[in-house]
């Protein structure tokens, strides 16, 4: 699933080729995602585009009449091309602006979402976001006091939203290695130094993770159809079995509500 960095590198290549272009016109080849497509969409034909942000993992396209907002589900991508560049098989939503360009949707599993809202200040979904980890709202004293007296183990905990906004399990599982953190833990046992450290490394690796375009492993590319560069900065993630970096102990994989986690046993307490 594509997360924060991936989200943010589709944010910027959009916003460096498309804004202020005009939407000409809205192709729609399969509107069953996971949630149907909005059609209020479809009255910004004819507007342009005034801003591109990003609010964890979701993409917001702004035009004057109201905000498309992008979810990528599970596998997910976008591309910019020509209009002489061939249709995919999985593309399922194209934006064709004025200059001859086209935002082209790509999602073979179909669980991401085309919605659409007047204000991204008022509207649910995004309002029950935690913070944005390379906000100066989010620090470690922030997750010392939210995480006292939570009895979860602390990367399930870290990859909910409403704690934090836009970390999966790449980078929850990446942010944990930098700050010698065992995913097993209960968060309510860190203590502020921990989490301190904790919040250092979540900016840190999300930072890098930016810079180099986020990770390939499956269905992120690029809008240029470019992978990502930051496989290989992983230090645990996919490893399993493999020595550590630091330590030259194997790395180790369990599964953790679902989601496989990867640690260092040695290195992370």
């Amino acid at each position: 699933m594509p997360e924060l960095p991936e989200v943010e590198t589709y944010r910027r290549s959009i916003e460096f080729h498309l804004l202020g272009e005009t939407l000409l016109d809205i192709r729609v080849y399969n509107p069953s995602l996971r949630w149907p497509f909005a059609l209020e969409i479809y009255n910004l034909k004819n507007q342009m585009l005034l801003k591109v942000k990003r609010r964890g993992k979701y993409l917001l396209l702004a035009f004057s009449k109201g905000w498309i907002i992008i979810h990528l589900g599970m596998s997910g991508n976008l591309r910019i091309s020509n209009q002489s560049f061939p249709k995919d098989k999985h593309d399922h939503v194209e934006l064709i602006m004025t200059n001859s360009k086209i935002l082209r949707y790509n999602d073979q599993r179909r669980f991401g979402a085309w919605l659409w809202c007047i204000d991204i200040n008022k509207t649910p979904l995004l309002d029950s976001l935690g913070p944005e980890p390379l906000s100066n709202n989010f620090n470690g004293n922030y997750l010392f006091k939210i995480s006292r007296r939570k009895y979860t183990p602390i990367k399930p905990w870290l990859m909910d939203s409403k704690i934090v906004a836009g970390i999966g399990n790449i980078y929850a599982n990446e942010c944990l290695f930098m700050s010698r953190i065992d995913p097993n833990r209960l968060i309510d046992n860190l203590n502020l130094v921990e989490t301190i450290k904790l919040a250092d490394s979540i900016k840190d690796i999300l930072l890098s993770a930016i810079e180099k375009h986020g990770t390939t492993l499956q269905n992120f590319l690029q809008t240029d159809g470019m992978p990502g560069n930051f496989n290989n900065s992983l230090q645990v993630y996919k490893r399993d079995g493999k020595p550590c970096y630091i330590c030259q102990q194997p790395i180790k994989r369990e599964k953790q509500r679902q989601r496989s986690t990867y640690w260092c046993t040695n290195c992370q307490i």
